[in-house]
């Protein structure tokens, strides 16, 4: 019960991959949700305080602009560069404005744009031009308009008013809220990851259950089936021991029955060894031994040489001694038979097939190489699925459940290895099985 218990707990590698990638998409999506509603908040924010900063420019060189004629008769002298007119505490001398305490400053100009005067503590060395300019590197921004005096309903241009103030403060405040945002969304990152864990993870949990009630049937099912079909195997070979109670007419339907059982049977054994695969794919039994590969393979490739010699197939093998890998030895050989198999069905006659190995560090890879039809780049993905083979396989070999492959892969992701195919159409194929040496 225990057992069963934990193999129900255990997370399987497909969902477990799926749930990753489910996470990664959240993230990636509330990432992107949360950069867009940061940069639109930040430039909402920095648009009205750079307003502000613009209205306030605006009224003080509109009440500024009533000063200048005043600023034009009281100057001293011709060659006086600027007039300066504050009090003793340092400020405009005007009621409506302190701007040394704000950082900002004001200048009046003649019509000949010849600075008249200046009060505060900024002076920009801008050109002088009508409208909003900004000095990025001294934080200062300034607006520019020009006054003029009226008489006899005729305009006259009398100066200009340029008033200016430091942005450093609107730029401190921008900078807080960029490290507010970062913190933030560092902090929101998280709560995002955690709860999309969670998220995922239950979103999941039908589909894992559903998974999981699907296997259990597919093992029960097969292993149901396998007493029916024996008692219907044994009859017909009794009933064909007894060829003299068999009417003529029906000896082809007899050997149609047992060639149906016989391939039913191989299909519901395969889906039980899958079923159990797929129950025991974490760790090793206590059954398993230390096995010689090259005398493995060896017996794989006598199993199928008379195989290869009906169809005309040339076998070859090159295989290295004294490398052994620690497994089941039954489902072992039957990987390499599955691989071999699947690579002498698709070769055609004359063709050749190349059993191989190579000993790594830490690993050894078995290769099967064939010149057969090949596979194409996009059903190559596929070719690992259960029950799934390519149209143009089908029309070669009708023969097969189409769970070879998918056998051999579940056998080497048990023992701790991996399989990986490469094909070109036309051309052949090469399915390399990597394992962990003992």
């Amino acid at each position: 019960m225990k057992g069963k218990l934990k193999a129900q707990n255990q997370i399987n590698p497909q969902f477990q991959a799926l749930r990753w990638r489910l996470l990664g998409s959240y993230l990636l999506v509330m990432m992107a949700i949360r950069v867009i509603s940061d940069g639109v908040i930040y430039q909402f924010f920095a648009q009205s305080l750079y307003q502000q900063v613009d209205n306030r420019l605006l009224n003080l060189a509109q009440a500024a602009s009533h000063s200048l004629v005043a600023i034009k008769q009281d100057r001293n002298a011709v060659n006086q560069t600027a007039y300066r007119p504050w009090d003793s505490d340092g400020d405009l001398d005007i009621p409506w404005q302190n701007l040394r305490k704000l950082d900002q400053s004001v200048e009046w100009f003649g019509a000949d744009k010849r600075r008249l005067a200046v009060s505060g503590k900024l002076s920009p060395t801008l050109p002088l031009h009508t409208g909003f300019q900004a000095i990025h590197n001294d934080q200062v921004r300034t607006l520019t308009i020009a006054a003029y005096s009226f008489t006899d309903q005729q305009r006259k241009l009398e100066g200009y008013i340029r008033a200016s103030e430091s942005t450093k403060n609107v730029e401190a405040i921008l900078r807080q809220l960029r490290w507010g945002s970062a913190l933030g969304g560092t902090l929101a990152l998280g709560l995002i990851g955690v709860g999309g864990m969670w998220l995922t993870r239950q979103s999941l949990k039908p589909v894992e259950q559903s998974f999981r009630q699907l296997k259990q049937f597919t093992a029960d099912a097969s292993h149901e089936l396998r007493s029916p079909l024996t008692a219907i195997k044994t009859s017909v070979e009794v009933m064909q021991t007894h060829p003299e109670r068999i009417h003529a007419a029906d000896v082809e339907k007899l050997q149609a029955i047992v060639s149906a059982t016989n391939q039913m049977k191989c299909l519901v054994e395969d889906l039980l060894l899958l079923a159990r695969t797929d129950v025991t794919t974490a760790a090793p039994t206590r059954e398993w031994t230390v096995i010689p590969l090259d005398e493995l393979l060896e017996d794989v490739e006598e199993r199928l040489e008379p195989s290869a010699e009906a169809q005309e197939i040339i076998l070859k093998k090159s295989l290295q001694t004294e490398v052994f890998v620690k497994g089941d030895a039954s489902q072992l050989f039957r990987l390499f038979c599955n691989l071999l198999e699947n690579a002498l069905q698709y070769t055609p006659s004359g063709g050749t097939v190349t059993l191989s190995m190579s000993r790594r560090e830490t690993f050894v890879v078995v290769s099967i190489e064939d010149t057969g039809i090949g596979i194409a780049p996009e059903h190559l993905p596929l070719i690992f699925d259960r029950l799934w083979r390519a149209d143009s396989a089908r029309t070669h070999h009708q023969e097969g459940s189409g769970l070879g492959l998918a056998i051999a892969q579940a056998i080497a992701q048990r023992h701790g290895g991996e399989i990986t195919a490469s094909s070109e159409l036309g051309v052949g194929s090469c399915f390399q099985v990597r394992l962990p040496v003992a």
